[in-house]
């Protein structure tokens, strides 16, 4: 059975190695996998917490999308949005919010930091919190829930708001959902990389606020050897053995080679190799990966309207998914048109009428058939079979596995047919 997998990325600055190495490598790698249906999004609403520079906001929106299209993200097999061009979420986040006790945003970790800094200061506690930094991981709930994620890779640092999104869906769904049919699914913290955090060139957690990043695209191969000559090292010449694990450099070079290459590399240093030649070494492993990459970064920076189409698209494909959930869910909650009863029927019987359905039928040859159509629309059309129990029992896997399930089956695409269009065919015999 397929899964859904999300990811958001802020957009308050540029992208440096550490980002790629922890999150971008690792997300781009799973969203390749067949049996993983993913979602990208660029967080800029949560960036207004951070940031009020507008400038600002508007270059790293550009610069990020950039990188992950560069980095490998292929938008035909994603959907990669920017929050901002679903306004179905803020709405979600609404209802969420009504349903969510103030004790519980109390206890929030970015909360209690900014209180906690305020009252060290001699400060009110709340004299630094907006109610956007309040009401965040609310916001992050439903970046969440509005697409049913099953999975969210997060850092150890936000854990805590990926429990406080099982406790608000589980709320919402025993408020308004019935017992055997709730609205959300409890979406589960996975981690994305092995390196999760990548030591900066002081040997902090690589971070802008410590000024010890190594660039990814941005100042192209220039700012790379100047970053990596940077790392903090011993005052040893070369000649003299070396200790690997004194600083930062055998860690980041270990996140661009094979454990063979790395284990060379160590036995290098410990016979003598100089400092200077290692971090050679290591900015030309870094740019033996990332210098492809950097050419298309470029061509894209030139092109926002390239970007621009892109995100547009993406959006399209979030919002087929969300402007359907939130019409339930605003149903649920009473939100509801004041529509006569016939109406309401007729109503309810288009909507039974838009979900996909699967037809069976025999044709002259005397062969089992079946295809899937959804609002009037064909999209698959089944080999024959020697038997309608043949034909059944593949449109039954085809239903309880979705789009995982068409592998190797004996099916065809109508033309025109897209992967999105028989994931949200598939997703409606999910969702019942």
């Amino acid at each position: 059975m397929t899964k859904r997998v999300l990811t958001g990325i802020n957009t308050t600055g540029t992208l440096h190695i550490g980002n790629y190495v922890g999150a971008i490598r690792p997300a781009i790698r799973d969203s390749r996998n067949p049996d993983v249906q993913s979602f990208f999004f660029l967080a800029d609403l949560h960036a207004l917490i951070k940031c009020q520079d507008p400038a600002r906001i508007e270059r790293s929106r550009r610069q990020i999308a950039a990188t992950w299209l560069a980095a490998g993200l292929d938008p035909d097999k994603v959907v990669f949005y920017r929050q901002s061009d679903i306004p179905e979420i803020p709405t979600l986040n609404w209802l969420l919010t009504c349903c969510t006790a103030k004790g519980q945003m109390n206890r929030a970790h970015a909360y209690k930091a900014a209180t906690d800094a305020a009252v060290e200061a001699g400060r009110d506690p709340d004299s630094d919190v907006s109610m956007g930094l309040y009401c965040y991981p609310i916001l992050m709930a439903a970046d969440i829930l509005m697409f049913n994620a099953d999975e969210v890779p997060v850092g150890h640092d936000q854990l805590q708001h990926l429990e406080m999104a099982r406790d608000v869906a589980t709320r919402f769904n025993y408020l308004y959902a019935k017992p055997d049919a709730p609205f959300f699914t409890m979406p589960q913290a996975t981690g994305g990389s092995a390196v999760e955090v990548l030591p900066g060139l002081d040997g902090r957690k690589m971070s802008k606020s410590y000024n010890n990043v190594i660039p990814l695209f941005e100042g192209g191969r220039k700012a790379l050897d100047e970053a990596v000559s940077r790392i903090v090292t011993d005052s040893k010449l070369p000649g003299e053995p070396k200790d690997p694990d004194s600083n930062s450099l055998c860690v980041l070079y270990a996140a661009f080679s094979t454990p063979e290459e790395l284990e060379a590399f160590k036995n290098e240093l410990r016979a003598g190799l100089g400092w200077g030649e290692a971090k050679k070494r290591l900015a030309d492993k870094i740019d033996a990966e990332i210098g492809p990459m950097r050419k298309r970064y470029e061509e894209l920076m030139a092109s926002p309207e390239t970007v621009e189409a892109i995100l547009q698209e993406g959006a399209r494909k979030a919002r087929a998914y969300a402007v359907p959930f939130l019409a339930r869910l605003k149903e649920a909650v009473g939100l509801r048109a004041f529509t006569a009863p016939v109406e309401a029927a007729a109503e309810e019987k288009t909507v039974k009428q838009a979900k996909a359905l699967f037809k069976q039928y025999r044709e002259k040859d005397g062969l089992f058939y079946f295809k899937l159509a959804m609002n009037g629309r064909e999209l698959l059309l089944s080999e024959g079979f020697a038997s309608g129990r043949d034909a059944g029992q593949w449109v039954g896997r085809l239903k309880k596995e979705g789009y995982a399930a068409l592998e190797g089956a004996p099916v065809k695409r109508t033309e025109g047919t897209t992967d999105d269009d028989l994931r949200a065919a598939l997703d409606t015999f999910r969702e019942d």
